[in-house]
């Protein structure tokens, strides 16, 4: 059975295999081109949510979606133990450089540069997350400035699929963005954390590597990951 992704705007993503779904950064209350799509947080289903750092437009509508479905939170320790505090009962924490193993699979933190906190509260580390589901590995960066060891994580993940944050101000821009998709080197990218707010780039201009495969996806659309 193949392997789907499905964007949700911004950072969010499902990917889905027989029947396990996993949510990554699951921000849709709140996210335009979620709601533009006519997404809802009341609309997913999820056995596990991934979360790369605690931001409020990563963490999104994680307590709501956990507590309806009875998902399992796989995030930093710091945002596990916060989410704790709102209800949420089961969690998988973890830091870069561990793996974690699952009846889907398995996921991996990266190290990320950026920040992690809400409302003040400090979050932990920001993280990277590399998700293998369905036999195909997905490398979701988190929000993060480029690292040279982004090459060393393709050179030993090797994922199918890098899902890469372009637009500018808290995360790499087009031009910074496209050396990180030729250091990791997957053989697709999708870029992600651009047009959703009017801080934020607006295109994909410039997002341009050599000898990868560059797919614009929709808030909504589905890609097989054959």
């Amino acid at each position: 059975m193949t392997t789907t992704l499905t964007f949700l705007g911004h950072s969010a993503f499902a990917l889905e295999h027989e029947g396990a779904r996993i949510l990554i950064d699951p921000f849709l209350t709140g996210n335009p081109l979620a709601e533009a799509a006519g997404l809802s947080a009341d609309d997913q289903h999820a056995d596990a949510i991934v979360l790369t750092h605690g931001h409020d437009d990563h963490i999104g509508d994680t307590v709501a979606i956990a507590k309806r479905t009875g998902a399992t939170v796989f995030c930093a320790f710091e945002v596990a133990e916060y989410l704790h505090e709102l209800g949420v009962e089961k969690t998988e924490p973890g830091n870069p450089g561990g793996r974690i193993e699952a009846a889907w699979g398995w996921i991996a933190f990266t190290q990320a540069f950026h920040s992690s906190s809400s409302n003040g509260r400090y979050l932990g580390q920001p993280m990277g997350a590399v998700v293998r589901l369905g036999g195909k590995t997905i490398y979701h960066c988190g929000d993060t400035a480029l690292f040279s060891d982004m090459k060393l994580l393709g050179e030993i993940y090797r994922p199918d699929i890098a899902l890469i944050p372009i637009g500018d101000r808290f995360t790499m821009g087009p031009e910074l963005a496209t050396r990180a998709a030729e250091m990791i080197a997957a053989p697709l990218v999708v870029p992600m954390h651009y047009k959703t707010f009017g801080v934020l780039r607006q295109d994909a201009a410039g997002f341009v590597p050599q000898g990868v495969t560059v797919r614009e996806m929709a808030a909504g659309e589905t890609l097989k990951l054959d």
